[in-house]
C-alpha cells in the first residue's frame, strides 16, 4: 500500500491539489479537515462554544462519523446526514481548529483514519498526517504559500460557493487559526522532520499537482 501524506496550513491547497493526485495516480483521498469540521458542525449546532473542551467531550457519544466515496469522491456522514458544503463555512473552520486541538477528539478520529490507510492507498492531507497519523507514510510533503496568497484562494473558494465573505475577514481568522494549530499540545501543526517543504505561492493548483507527483515518483524511485 501507497500512503502519501500532505501537512501544511489552511489555504495552501491541501485538499484540492490531494484530490488531483489522487485521481492522477487511482489512489484514494481521505480529507482528514472534513473529520473534524464534522465534529466542529456538530458540536456548534448543540450550542457548545469552542473554548467549552469539557462540552466538546461530552458530545463524543453523540456523534456517528460514517466515510463513503462515490467516483473517487470522499462524503462525510454526520449521524446519517450528508453536510456537503456546510461543513466548509469559515465559523466552522474556527471550530475544527478548536476541537482538533482536543486529545479525546483526536483519539475518537484517530481510528477512522488509520483504517482506512489500511485498506487502500492513500493520499491523506491535515495538519499531523506525517507526525501522527501516518508517521510511516512512504511520502510526507509540507505544503505551504503566503498568509496572503492563502487568504486570497480561501476567499476565492467561499465565494464561488456562494458565501458573502471579507479577504480581511479571511486573512485574520487564518492566521489566528494558523497560531492555534502550532501552538497547541497535542500534536501541533508543524512539518515532520522528513518531509519535503513545498512552497506553492506562485503556483497554480495544476503546478503543484504535478510537482507532487514528481516528488512521489522520486521519493519510491530510492
Amino acid at each position: 500500500m501507497l500512503q502519501i501524506a500532505i501537512d501544511g496550513p489552511s489555504g495552501a491547497g491541501k485538499s484540492s491539489v490531494a484530490k488531483a493526485v489522487a485521481k492522477k495516480m487511482g489512489i484514494v483521498y481521505v480529507d482528514t479537515g472534513a473529520l473534524y469540521r464534522t465534529v466542529g458542525y456538530y458540536v456548534r449546532s448543540r450550542g457548545v462554544a469552542r473554548t467549552d473542551a469539557e462540552g466538546i467531550v461530552k458530545c463524543l457519544p453523540e456523534i456517528t462519523i460514517e466515510v463513503r466515496y462515490a467516483e473517487g469522491a470522499q462524503r462525510v456522514f454526520l449521524n446519517g446526514e450528508d453536510l456537503g458544503d456546510r461543513i466548509r463555512e469559515p465559523e466552522i473552520s474556527m471550530y475544527a481548529s478548536a476541537v482538533s486541538a482536543i486529545p479525546e477528539v483526536r483519539a475518537f478520529l484517530l481510528d477512522t483514519q488509520r483504517d482506512i490507510a489500511a485498506k487502500n492507498s492513500v493520499i491523506m492531507d491535515g495538519r499531523d498526517i506525517g507526525t501522527v497519523i501516518l508517521p510511516n507514510a512512504n511520502v510526507k510533503i509540507f505544503l505551504y504559500a503566503s498568509n496572503e496568497a492563502r487568504a486570497e484562494r480561501r476567499t476565492r473558494e467561499l465565494r464561488e460557493k456562494g458565501m458573502q465573505v471579507c479577504y480581511e475577514d479571511v486573512l485574520r481568522e487564518m492566521i489566528e487559526r494558523d497560531s492555534n494549530d502550532r501552538n497547541r499540545a497535542v500534536a501541533p501543526a508543524v512539518a515532520a522532520p522528513d518531509a519535503v517543504l513545498l512552497d506553492n505561492s506562485a503556483l497554480s493548483v495544476e503546478q503543484t499537482v504535478d510537482a507532487v507527483i514528481a516528488l512521489v515518483e522520486e521519493k519510491t524511485k530510492e
